[in-house]
């Protein structure tokens, strides 16, 4: 059941992510924007973290002259300060909730996000309290288009060898998850194949799920979407189990 969990739960995040590409894209873009400013160079070849952001954004589409606007822009006198920030806490049922965001306000953004916890009936928490609960791992998203005519057999090996810990084989793309370490080493062992990935993050993985009936279950996505559709927010992982029938009352 938490294999099942664990790719159902992947692939309702990137279905709900592909209806909000406009939010992706401002993602992205901040991402980039983080990476010149800790990174302090605008030259994706000098910078691996803003290299990563530009493969990232390319995968997902972002037009280039856009890329080397906010990369241009971000390498400016006066651009604004961007800082990284992270919440815990939890929604009914006990459903866990992990919210990765990046705000120029911190008070604005504690407040909002604490606002819908509270409104949802839940409650925000310490950090470091949902440690026990997500490990945090590589996933890497290969397209077909990407893996090229190269023997499918031959690469899973590869990429074993690269720190692959699964693979989600899929017709359309191949997901593969490495653990937090080794995430450096399966990027090299791609620019090593000449395989570029469509995607390339770090997510937060529960080690046990909290399983709902479909009503309530709706209620706390309901409230996931929520956090997501603040601007400040980047990434909301949980613990709540996409059952197949919550994901075809989503889908419906």
């Amino acid at each position: 059941m938490a294999g099942h969990s664990k790719w159902a739960n992947i692939k309702h995040r990137k279905g709900a992510q592909d209806k909000k590409r406009a939010k992706i894209f401002t993602r992205l873009l901040k991402e980039i924007h983080i990476a010149v400013k800790e990174g302090g160079d605008g030259d994706p070849e000098n910078n691996p973290r803003l290299r990563l952001a530009v493969q990232n954004a390319k995968g997902a589409n972002v037009p280039k002259d856009t890329i080397e606007r906010a990369i241009k822009k971000a390498s400016g006198a006066d651009a604004e300060d961007y800082y990284e920030v992270s919440f815990e806490g939890y929604l009914p049922h006990g459903v866990a909730v992990f919210i990765e965001a990046s705000t120029d306000n911190n008070q604005r953004t504690v407040s909002n996000v604490r606002s819908i916890f509270n409104k949802a009936g839940g409650s925000l928490g310490t950090n470091g309290s949902l440690e026990f609960i997500f490990d945090r791992k590589g996933v890497f998203t290969l397209s077909q288009e990407s893996l090229g005519e190269v023997d499918r057999e031959e690469l899973e090996l590869e990429l074993i060898d690269g720190g692959a810990e699964e693979i989600d084989k899929g017709t359309q793309e191949w997901t593969v998850l490495t653990a937090f370490e080794d995430f450096g080493k399966m990027q090299h062992k791609l620019d090593e194949l000449g395989i570029e990935a469509q995607n390339s993050e770090l997510q937060r993985f529960p080690s046990s799920y909290v399983r709902l009936e479909t009503e309530e279950a709706q209620k706390i996505l309901r409230a996931i979407d929520r956090f997501e559709d603040d601007d400040d927010v980047n990434q909301v992982f949980h613990n709540l189990e996409i059952t197949e029938e919550l994901a075809a009352a989503e889908d419906a």
